[in-house]
């Protein structure tokens, strides 16, 4: 074994994708992705677009400042996260597995949350657990747990507590989530049940391109301190643009409910309004003997 036990590891930036680049059309699979894909793509070509935008600067910026130390490994280990799942998750949207993706942002919004607070603790917390994370168990390297909060930023932050909320309702395994999946077209008459099915739906592709925009402006946002790119206020910009559009899908809280607008499979189809939560309830009658 080599060097000194009583010291933290130094820390390197070992490697770094060149670029960001949008999921390719797949080589194979169900005619019903590829129609996702073709349908994304032509639908929500601009929102990519900007998606992709917002990922390389991302990964210009961190380039750029080569960050080093305690404080470059949490932003680098924890950042790392968000931008594969961003990543993964825009993949699994455009070839029409909306269900999946939930997961996948529900956990890049909380690596995003946990950037925030590292920032807003001075690193403080990461410093006091780096210093003696890595050790050796006998013939093992052990790396220390670390319990990571990210529940005072979320508390703190209405949009993306917000935001927190509704994915946390989406990806349980609710019997309303799944339904709306696997029939979002349901009605008073009839469920048409879809078993994993990976069809285009402009609704659900819509709000969770929304999403991602949100989640990726939320990085250059982290990476800040690190340095600027040249259109990072114009990236900013066109994501506030895109979801300030009220004629594209969206979801917005009220009560305990959450309503999804504009709610519809095709583009060519009628916009409806569809209601996720629980069913109001008359307070019990209490009568005074």
């Amino acid at each position: 074994m080599t060097g000194d036990p009583t010291k933290p590891p130094r820390v390197v930036l070992a490697s770094l994708p060149e670029k960001y680049v949008l999921p390719g059309k797949p080589s194979a699979g169900t005619a019903a992705a590829l129609d996702a894909y073709r349908q994304a793509n032509f639908l929500l070509g601009d929102e990519l677009a900007l998606f992709e935008r917002a990922m390389n600067e991302v990964l210009s910026l961190i380039a750029s400042a080569k960050p080093k130390g305690t404080r470059g490994a949490a932003m680098l280990s924890v950042g790392g996260r968000t931008f594969s799942h961003l990543g993964d998750a825009c993949a699994l949207m455009a070839y029409g597995s909306y269900a999946s993706c939930l997961p996948l942002l529900r956990m890049a919004l909380e690596c995003t949350a946990i950037q925030r607070a590292l920032v807003t603790d001075d690193f403080g917390p990461y410093e006091e657990w780096f210093e003696t994370a890595v050790s050796q168990d006998g013939a093992a390297i052990r790396i220390d747990l670390g319990h990571s909060k990210a529940a005072s930023v979320l508390v703190a932050d209405e949009r993306l507590g917000e935001l927190y909320r509704l994915l946390m309702d989406l990806s349980m395994p609710h019997f309303g989530s799944a339904l709306l999946f696997a029939a979002p077209e349901t009605s008073l008459q009839k469920t048409p049940l879809a078993f994993a099915d990976s069809s285009f739906h402009i609704g659900f592709a819509q709000v969770i391109s929304g999403w991602l925009l949100i989640l990726a402006g939320e990085q250059l946002t982290s990476w800040v301190e690190t340095g600027t790119t040249p259109g990072r206020e114009a990236t900013l910009r066109g994501i506030a643009e895109i979801l300030s559009d009220q004629r594209r899908c969206y979801v917005e809280r009220q009560d305990e409910r959450w309503v999804f607008y504009n709610f519809r499979r095709a583009a060519s189809g009628q916009p409806k309004r569809v209601i996720l939560g629980q069913t109001p309830r008359p307070l019990p009658e209490h009568r005074i003997p």
